[in-house]
């Protein structure tokens, strides 16, 4: 660094954004130390899905290939009338989409994605790793920022970097503010080919949108597995946080669902419950030498299939923001605000409309069943296009 010392970055949270935080800012020259709460740096949940936009950042963040040779690349996206079991709307996502979006659309094991994030983390000689570390506390000065574990401990660098996922204590200091819990409960599983129904075993995200729920599969690992997702709004006042779900709930919201993809919920031998929450965008989520990614800056609901996707741009904009200020922390937070903060809050807001799209009942579902009818391939594209034309090369562009 020009004979300056090198810049020392804690990163909070060993999760999918805080590994591709953590290598954006040392392939600009940070030493890095992440420290995760977990015994052992891992991901739980079933299959994500990336669009062209994902692998855009994971191309900057050089480990595209490495994503890809895990993923499953999909024909089509697909939404049906779960009552009816009829075509609601189809997006070839293969050549074409290629084409018009420079990249795949692909379905991967959220273990898989993170795993390929964390072996170029593992080989980057500035990146160093403490598991078993609850952060409670930050605090920073005009110079430093510093994190304090449950234990006592002080860790202290010169910027600290919150990916501590929804429940983020760097948050909680930042901002305090409350999360809006939904009402909607998820339920994932993940089942082996051979227990899938044959009908189902589609090449393609398949939703099966009903009234206030709907189901969702797609295959994982080479079409080996399949990634089963159920949500439906609980009867029940919820709490965010994710536990062990039971078969038996999830067979009392899908009674009017038809039998063809109903038959998917007497599949999974296990099913873990996701009570889900996001919270309102805030207008700023840098102060000084400390900022958040991911979760921790903009959790949302899983609608749009982005939670991930965006987590990833919002690490490459971040390295970027950090080369263009020479790890002027202040300037580069500052201009990662004022990119990010829109862009996600659009995702979040979008990604609640859609919920509603997906969940209509009656007159609603009718009008939803008719808004796709008669647009061409390109016009899909078209109204993708903001989300999934995302560049890295142009991510830091202000309009």
């Amino acid at each position: 660094m020009n004979g300056q010392p090198q810049p020392k970055i804690l990163i909070i949270g060993g999760g999918i954004g805080g590994l591709a935080a953590a290598l954006a800012a040392a392939r600009e020259g940070a030493e890095v130390l992440v420290l995760e709460q977990a015994q052992q740096i891992g991901e739980i949940g079933a299959g994500i899905q990336l669009g062209a936009n994902a692998f855009a950042a994971l191309d900057a963040l050089g480990v595209g290939e490495a994503a890809r040779a895990r993923s499953v690349f999909t024909d089509t996206l697909r939404l049906m009338d779960g009552t009816t079991a009829e075509p609601v709307l189809e997006i070839d996502v293969g050549q074409a989409y290629r084409e018009r979006f420079g990249n795949p659309y692909a379905v991967i094991h959220r273990a898989d994605i993170h795993l390929s994030i964390l072996e170029a983390v593992q080989q980057h000689p500035s990146i160093r790793f403490q598991t078993a570390t609850e952060i409670v506390a930050v605090e920073q000065d005009a110079h430093s920022a510093t994190a304090i574990d449950s234990h006592g401990r002080r860790y202290t660098a010169d910027a600290l970097i919150g990916c501590d996922g929804v429940k983020s204590a760097v948050r909680r200091h930042l901002i305090g503010d409350e999360a809006k819990v939904t009402g909607h409960v998820v339920y994932r599983a993940v089942v082996d080919k051979e227990n899938m129904p044959e009908a189902l075993q589609q090449n393609a995200p398949v939703v099966w949108a009903g009234p206030k729920c709907h189901l969702v599969h797609y295959p994982l690992r080479g079409g080996q597995q399949y990634n089963l997702v159920v949500t439906f709004h609980s009867r029940e006042q919820e709490e965010w946080g994710v536990t062990d779900g039971s078969k038996e709930e999830v067979l009392s919201y899908f009674q009017g669902v038809h039998p063809l993809p109903h038959q998917m919920l007497d599949r999974p031998t296990s099913w873990k419950r996701w009570a889900t929450a996001d919270r309102d965008p805030v207008e700023r989520w840098s102060f000084g030498r400390i900022t958040l990614l991911g979760d921790a800056a903009h959790p949302m609901t899983q609608y749009l299939a982005q939670g991930a996707c965006q987590a990833l741009e919002d690490a490459v904009a971040l390295g970027m923001a950090l080369r263009r200020y020479r790890f002027d922390y202040e300037a580069a937070f500052a201009h990662y605000d004022r990119v990010r903060i829109p862009r996600t809050a659009r995702v979040l807001y979008a990604a609640r409309e859609m919920g509603r799209v997906y969940h209509a009942a009656g007159v609603e579902r009718l009008v939803r069943n008719s808004l796709w009818k008669g647009r061409t391939q390109a016009q899909m594209y078209d109204s993708l296009a903001w989300l999934h034309g995302w560049k890295a090369e142009t991510c830091l562009d202000e309009d």
